[in-house]
Protein backbone atom coordinates (compact mmCIF):
# COMPACT_ATOMS: atom_id res chain seq x y z
CA UNK A 1 0.00 0.00 0.00
CA UNK A 2 0.81 3.65 -0.61
CA UNK A 3 3.22 5.58 2.08
CA UNK A 4 0.87 8.33 3.00
CA UNK A 5 3.48 10.21 5.75
CA UNK A 6 4.78 9.78 8.69
CA UNK A 7 3.72 10.33 12.74
CA UNK A 8 6.20 11.69 14.65
CA UNK A 9 4.64 9.91 17.69
CA UNK A 10 2.17 7.10 18.92
CA UNK A 11 -1.33 8.53 18.43
CA UNK A 12 -3.62 5.33 20.10
CA UNK A 13 -5.24 7.08 23.40
CA UNK A 14 -3.32 4.70 25.46
CA UNK A 15 0.29 5.93 24.58
CA UNK A 16 -0.85 9.84 25.99
CA UNK A 17 2.50 9.36 27.93
CA UNK A 18 5.08 8.27 25.09
CA UNK A 19 3.31 11.46 23.02
CA UNK A 20 3.82 13.85 26.27
CA UNK A 21 7.68 12.86 26.52
CA UNK A 22 8.00 13.16 22.96
CA UNK A 23 6.09 16.57 23.33
CA UNK A 24 8.79 17.72 25.67
CA UNK A 25 11.70 16.50 23.99
CA UNK A 26 10.89 19.09 20.96
CA UNK A 27 10.47 22.43 22.89
CA UNK A 28 14.22 23.49 23.27
CA UNK A 29 15.56 22.64 20.48
CA UNK A 30 12.29 24.49 18.94
CA UNK A 31 12.83 27.34 21.24
CA UNK A 32 16.08 28.08 19.67
CA UNK A 33 14.66 27.63 15.98
CA UNK A 34 12.14 30.24 17.18
CA UNK A 35 14.42 32.80 18.38
CA UNK A 36 16.79 31.92 14.70
CA UNK A 37 13.48 32.60 12.93
CA UNK A 38 13.07 35.80 15.30
CA UNK A 39 16.45 37.14 14.91
CA UNK A 40 16.24 36.37 10.74
CA UNK A 41 12.43 38.76 10.63
CA UNK A 42 13.97 41.59 12.72
CA UNK A 43 16.84 41.86 10.37
CA UNK A 44 15.17 41.57 7.30
CA UNK A 45 13.32 44.93 8.72
CA UNK A 46 16.29 46.66 9.76
CA UNK A 47 16.23 49.74 7.77
CA UNK A 48 12.57 50.42 7.19
CA UNK A 49 9.63 52.54 8.32
CA UNK A 50 7.78 49.75 9.86
CA UNK A 51 6.16 49.72 13.68
CA UNK A 52 8.91 48.99 15.48
CA UNK A 53 9.32 45.75 18.10
CA UNK A 54 9.11 47.57 21.64
CA UNK A 55 5.93 49.29 20.47
CA UNK A 56 3.01 48.12 22.05
CA UNK A 57 0.61 46.99 19.39
CA UNK A 58 -3.19 48.18 19.31
CA UNK A 59 -1.79 50.80 21.44
CA UNK A 60 -2.86 53.87 19.20
CA UNK A 61 -5.72 54.43 17.01
CA UNK A 62 -6.98 56.90 14.49
CA UNK A 63 -7.87 60.31 15.57
CA UNK A 64 -11.51 60.90 15.58
CA UNK A 65 -13.02 64.84 14.56
CA UNK A 66 -14.34 66.33 17.63
CA UNK A 67 -12.23 64.27 20.47
CA UNK A 68 -9.79 66.23 22.92
CA UNK A 69 -6.75 67.47 21.28
CA UNK A 70 -4.65 66.57 24.14
CA UNK A 71 -5.11 63.26 23.52
CA UNK A 72 -2.94 63.21 20.46
CA UNK A 73 0.47 61.67 20.46
CA UNK A 74 2.15 63.96 18.51
CA UNK A 75 5.37 61.72 18.35
CA UNK A 76 3.51 58.32 17.17
CA UNK A 77 1.62 60.90 15.06
CA UNK A 78 4.52 62.55 13.20
CA UNK A 79 6.08 58.83 11.52
CA UNK A 80 3.39 59.14 8.80
CA UNK A 81 0.23 61.00 7.38
CA UNK A 82 -2.05 60.14 10.24
CA UNK A 83 -3.24 61.28 13.26
CA UNK A 84 -3.23 59.05 16.67
CA UNK A 85 -4.35 59.12 20.18
CA UNK A 86 -3.31 56.33 22.66
CA UNK A 87 -6.23 54.61 23.36
CA UNK A 88 -5.36 53.66 27.19
CA UNK A 89 -8.13 51.41 28.15
CA UNK A 90 -6.56 49.01 25.67
CA UNK A 91 -3.16 50.06 27.06
CA UNK A 92 -4.19 48.73 30.47
CA UNK A 93 -5.93 45.61 29.19
CA UNK A 94 -4.34 44.45 26.94
CA UNK A 95 -3.04 40.55 26.86
CA UNK A 96 -1.92 38.66 23.83
CA UNK A 97 -2.79 35.08 24.21
CA UNK A 98 -0.94 32.04 22.07
CA UNK A 99 -2.51 28.71 21.95
CA UNK A 100 -0.69 25.77 19.84
CA UNK A 101 -2.97 22.44 18.73
CA UNK A 102 -1.24 19.78 21.02
CA UNK A 103 -3.81 17.18 18.80
CA UNK A 104 -2.49 13.80 17.30
CA UNK A 105 -3.36 15.07 13.95
CA UNK A 106 -1.02 18.17 14.34
CA UNK A 107 2.00 14.76 14.46
CA UNK A 108 1.51 14.44 10.85
CA UNK A 109 4.51 14.97 8.55
CA UNK A 110 4.65 13.72 5.02
CA UNK A 111 7.65 13.38 2.85
CA UNK A 112 7.40 16.52 1.21
CA UNK A 113 7.45 19.09 4.59
CA UNK A 114 10.26 20.12 6.58
CA UNK A 115 8.55 19.41 9.42
CA UNK A 116 5.46 17.66 11.44
CA UNK A 117 2.63 20.49 12.15
CA UNK A 118 2.93 20.32 15.67
CA UNK A 119 6.76 21.33 15.32
CA UNK A 120 5.75 24.05 13.00
CA UNK A 121 2.88 24.88 15.38
CA UNK A 122 5.20 25.00 18.11
CA UNK A 123 8.23 26.99 16.59
CA UNK A 124 5.58 29.69 15.33
CA UNK A 125 4.42 29.93 18.66
CA UNK A 126 7.40 30.39 20.76
CA UNK A 127 8.62 32.87 17.84
CA UNK A 128 5.80 35.12 18.66
CA UNK A 129 6.49 34.72 22.62
CA UNK A 130 9.71 35.89 21.73
CA UNK A 131 8.89 38.84 19.59
CA UNK A 132 6.22 40.04 21.75
CA UNK A 133 8.25 39.62 24.86
CA UNK A 134 11.11 41.42 23.45
CA UNK A 135 8.66 44.45 22.34
CA UNK A 136 7.48 44.59 26.35
CA UNK A 137 4.18 43.32 25.65
CA UNK A 138 2.00 41.08 27.81
CA UNK A 139 1.46 37.52 26.91
CA UNK A 140 -0.20 34.43 28.30
CA UNK A 141 -1.60 30.79 27.52
CA UNK A 142 -4.77 29.79 28.15
CA UNK A 143 -4.93 26.83 31.13
CA UNK A 144 -0.83 27.25 31.36
CA UNK A 145 -0.44 30.91 32.21
CA UNK A 146 -1.61 33.79 33.68
CA UNK A 147 -0.59 37.04 31.75
CA UNK A 148 2.82 38.32 32.28
CA UNK A 149 5.31 40.64 30.91
CA UNK A 150 9.13 39.32 30.54
CA UNK A 151 11.97 39.52 28.22
CA UNK A 152 12.36 35.95 28.70
CA UNK A 153 8.83 35.14 27.79
CA UNK A 154 9.54 32.54 25.28
CA UNK A 155 12.02 30.82 27.67
CA UNK A 156 9.09 30.83 30.38
CA UNK A 157 6.16 29.47 27.83
CA UNK A 158 8.37 27.06 26.87
CA UNK A 159 9.63 25.54 30.42
CA UNK A 160 5.75 25.69 31.21
CA UNK A 161 5.21 23.70 28.16
CA UNK A 162 7.90 20.78 28.69
CA UNK A 163 6.18 19.83 32.32
CA UNK A 164 2.99 20.09 31.12
CA UNK A 165 0.00 17.57 31.43
CA UNK A 166 -0.73 15.95 28.20
CA UNK A 167 -4.11 17.33 27.21
CA UNK A 168 -5.79 16.85 23.75
CA UNK A 169 -8.86 19.46 24.50
CA UNK A 170 -9.42 22.71 23.53
CA UNK A 171 -8.48 25.28 26.01
CA UNK A 172 -11.07 27.34 28.32
CA UNK A 173 -11.23 30.99 26.44
CA UNK A 174 -13.55 32.54 29.23
CA UNK A 175 -10.38 34.37 30.47
CA UNK A 176 -9.99 36.23 27.33
CA UNK A 177 -11.14 39.34 27.49
CA UNK A 178 -12.32 42.15 25.54
CA UNK A 179 -8.99 44.45 23.77
CA UNK A 180 -7.28 41.36 23.88
CA UNK A 181 -5.60 39.22 21.07
CA UNK A 182 -5.43 35.49 20.68
CA UNK A 183 -3.13 33.62 18.31
CA UNK A 184 -4.55 29.94 17.47
CA UNK A 185 -2.09 28.01 15.95
CA UNK A 186 -3.98 24.49 14.52
CA UNK A 187 -4.49 22.27 11.28
CA UNK A 188 -8.20 23.25 12.03
CA UNK A 189 -9.24 19.74 10.46
CA UNK A 190 -12.67 19.71 13.09
CA UNK A 191 -15.85 20.47 11.43
CA UNK A 192 -16.18 23.95 11.20
CA UNK A 193 -19.18 23.97 13.11
CA UNK A 194 -17.23 22.93 15.79
CA UNK A 195 -14.69 25.51 15.86
CA UNK A 196 -17.40 28.73 15.12
CA UNK A 197 -19.17 27.81 18.25
CA UNK A 198 -16.08 27.11 20.36
CA UNK A 199 -14.85 30.81 19.03
CA UNK A 200 -17.85 32.31 19.22
CA UNK A 201 -18.41 33.55 22.79
CA UNK A 202 -14.60 35.11 22.04
CA UNK A 203 -16.23 37.42 19.34
CA UNK A 204 -18.89 38.64 21.53
CA UNK A 205 -16.64 39.99 24.05
CA UNK A 206 -14.85 41.85 21.98
CA UNK A 207 -11.73 39.80 21.74
CA UNK A 208 -9.88 39.85 18.82
CA UNK A 209 -8.57 36.64 17.17
CA UNK A 210 -5.32 35.57 14.53
CA UNK A 211 -6.04 31.92 13.25
CA UNK A 212 -2.56 30.53 11.65
CA UNK A 213 -3.53 27.23 9.67
CA UNK A 214 -1.00 24.93 9.73
CA UNK A 215 -0.99 22.90 6.84
CA UNK A 216 1.01 19.41 5.08
CA UNK A 217 1.67 20.21 1.42
CA UNK A 218 0.10 16.07 1.39
CA UNK A 219 -2.79 17.23 2.88
CA UNK A 220 -3.96 19.60 0.48
CA UNK A 221 -2.62 17.91 -3.15
CA UNK A 222 -3.95 14.74 -2.17
CA UNK A 223 -1.10 12.92 -3.93
CA UNK A 224 -2.31 8.79 -3.33
CA UNK A 225 -2.74 6.35 -5.74
CA UNK A 226 -3.47 2.95 -5.59
CA UNK A 227 -4.59 0.61 -2.50
CA UNK A 228 -4.41 3.03 0.75
CA UNK A 229 -4.94 2.82 4.25
CA UNK A 230 -5.68 5.85 5.92
CA UNK A 231 -5.83 5.90 9.72
CA UNK A 232 -7.26 8.84 11.78
CA UNK A 233 -5.02 10.29 14.32
CA UNK A 234 -7.32 11.11 16.76
CA UNK A 235 -9.59 7.47 16.67
CA UNK A 236 -7.09 5.68 15.14
CA UNK A 237 -10.23 4.09 12.71
CA UNK A 238 -8.41 2.56 9.71
CA UNK A 239 -9.87 3.26 6.05
CA UNK A 240 -9.06 1.24 3.54
CA UNK A 241 -9.34 2.72 -0.28
CA UNK A 242 -8.84 0.67 -3.26
CA UNK A 243 -8.11 3.69 -5.63
CA UNK A 244 -7.30 6.27 -3.94
CA UNK A 245 -7.39 8.95 -6.93
CA UNK A 246 -10.79 8.75 -7.35
CA UNK A 247 -11.45 10.19 -3.63
CA UNK A 248 -8.83 13.33 -4.83
CA UNK A 249 -11.22 15.60 -6.28
CA UNK A 250 -13.89 15.41 -3.75
CA UNK A 251 -10.92 15.26 -1.16
CA UNK A 252 -9.27 18.63 -2.34
CA UNK A 253 -12.77 20.34 -2.82
CA UNK A 254 -13.88 19.53 1.18
CA UNK A 255 -10.44 20.52 1.95
CA UNK A 256 -10.46 23.95 0.71
CA UNK A 257 -14.11 24.70 1.24
CA UNK A 258 -13.11 24.06 5.27
CA UNK A 259 -10.49 26.55 4.43
CA UNK A 260 -12.63 29.31 2.72
CA UNK A 261 -15.37 28.75 5.25
CA UNK A 262 -13.33 30.05 8.06
CA UNK A 263 -11.26 32.43 6.53
CA UNK A 264 -14.55 34.40 5.54
CA UNK A 265 -16.07 33.97 9.09
CA UNK A 266 -13.22 35.36 10.27
CA UNK A 267 -13.31 38.18 7.88
CA UNK A 268 -16.83 39.02 8.88
CA UNK A 269 -15.58 39.27 12.40
CA UNK A 270 -12.13 41.67 11.49
CA UNK A 271 -9.89 38.90 12.58
CA UNK A 272 -7.47 37.50 10.48
CA UNK A 273 -6.51 33.73 9.07
CA UNK A 274 -3.79 33.28 8.04
CA UNK A 275 -2.23 29.70 5.78
CA UNK A 276 1.16 28.25 6.80
CA UNK A 277 2.71 24.97 4.89
CA UNK A 278 4.81 22.56 6.65
CA UNK A 279 7.15 22.86 3.35
CA UNK A 280 7.34 26.63 3.21
CA UNK A 281 8.85 28.94 6.09
CA UNK A 282 7.84 29.73 9.40
CA UNK A 283 9.01 33.39 9.14
CA UNK A 284 6.42 33.71 6.46
CA UNK A 285 3.97 33.42 8.64
CA UNK A 286 5.39 35.27 11.25
CA UNK A 287 5.53 38.23 9.19
CA UNK A 288 1.85 38.32 8.49
CA UNK A 289 0.69 37.88 11.70
CA UNK A 290 2.63 40.67 12.82
CA UNK A 291 1.41 42.41 9.95
CA UNK A 292 -1.82 41.61 11.62
CA UNK A 293 -1.54 42.63 14.87
CA UNK A 294 0.57 45.51 14.29
CA UNK A 295 -1.47 47.56 11.52
CA UNK A 296 -4.71 50.45 12.46
CA UNK A 297 -6.68 47.44 11.46
CA UNK A 298 -7.12 43.79 10.73
CA UNK A 299 -6.36 41.75 8.05
CA UNK A 300 -9.37 41.73 5.90
CA UNK A 301 -8.78 38.84 4.19
CA UNK A 302 -6.77 35.18 4.90
CA UNK A 303 -3.30 35.16 3.72
CA UNK A 304 -1.45 32.22 2.54
CA UNK A 305 2.05 31.29 3.59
Amino acid sequence: MANIGQLQAPTIAGEALARGRGHAALVPDLLVEARRIVNTVITGWHGRKKRGIGENFWQFRPYVEGEAVNRIDWRRSARDDHTYVRDREWEAAHTVWLWADPSPSMLYKSAAAAASKQERALVLVLAVAELLSRGGERIAWPDLTDPFTARNGAERIAARLVHAPESQAKPDLSAIRRFADLVLVSDFLDPVEETFAWLDALARRGARAHLIEIADPAEETFPYAGRTEFTDPETGEKLTAGRAERLADDYRRLYIARREELAAWCRRRGWSFITNHTDRPASEALVRLHMALSADGFLTKGSAA
